[in-house]
């Protein structure tokens, strides 16, 4: 399904994966006030590669662990923008995006399939990261960095 069609079927959610997560330094950022509903979920399919300093999803064979989140009726286009501006998401297919959106099944906390939006690795990034990037084997971000505190560790992007 094309990102227009999916828009066009309903507002989905978000899988976030990094530091969007609840706890992480984007989350405070970015979705704070906005989400009416965050739970663990599961993306099967791809693998996590550290930015460094951010995580990118690529698909393969793995999983990776993160949250589900739901927009508040009324902040989805917002939330949206705020997303893709973050993501330097430009459009489907630009050149010069550095991650995709992408309608993907993820599994919710009770292994439900939920269609959401997943900010995936754009083409030329996933490329570099298969050749030469440093893969999250555990496919968990938090495990991989560990706790967040403004001392532990930078608030970065992505």
């Amino acid at each position: 399904m094309s990102a227009g069609a999916a828009e066009g079927a309903g507002q989905l959610p978000f899988f976030v994966y990094g530091t969007l997560r609840p706890g992480e330094p984007n989350h405070d950022l970015c979705l704070r006030g906005r989400t009416a509903h965050e739970e663990p979920a599961r993306l099967e399919g791809a693998v996590m590669y550290d930015g460094p300093g951010y995580p990118y999803a690529v698909e393969a064979p793995g999983g990776v662990v993160g949250d589900l989140i739901t927009a508040i009726p009324g902040e989805y286009g917002e939330l949206l923008a705020v997303l893709d501006e973050l993501e330097e998401y430009f459009g489907a297919g630009d050149p010069a995006n550095v991650y995709e959106r992408v309608a993907r099944e993820v599994l919710s906390a009770d292994g439900t399939p939920v269609r959401a939006w997943v900010y995936f690795a754009a083409p030329r990034v996933g490329r570099e990261l298969r050749a030469r990037g440093r893969l999250i084997a555990e496919g968990d971000w938090r495990a991989y960095v560990g706790p967040y505190s403004p001392t532990h560790r930078d608030a970065p992007a992505g």
